[in-house]
């Protein structure tokens, strides 16, 4: 993915703070997730979040992904 746009990198901020939904595409596969942190791990950035459904875990790294929108 191309880098974020201020626009999204703050709806992306907002949504970690109010624990909004996000629905993120990745390698053709579509993931609704509650992020909980957004941080720099190693030079790349990632989202961790848990599925709001089964609590799992999951760790997204912003280049990895297609595309990004948060659940209003």
């Amino acid at each position: 993915m191309a880098e974020l746009t201020t626009e999204q990198y703050d709806r992306l901020e907002r949504a970690v703070i109010d624990k909004k939904r996000i629905v993120i595409y990745r390698r053709g596969t579509e993931y609704i997730v509650i992020p909980n942190r957004l941080h720099l791990v190693g030079g790349r950035e990632r989202i961790e979040a848990v599925h709001p459904t089964t609590g799992d875990r999951m760790t997204i790294f912003l280049d990895e992904i297609d595309s990004l929108q948060v659940i209003n």
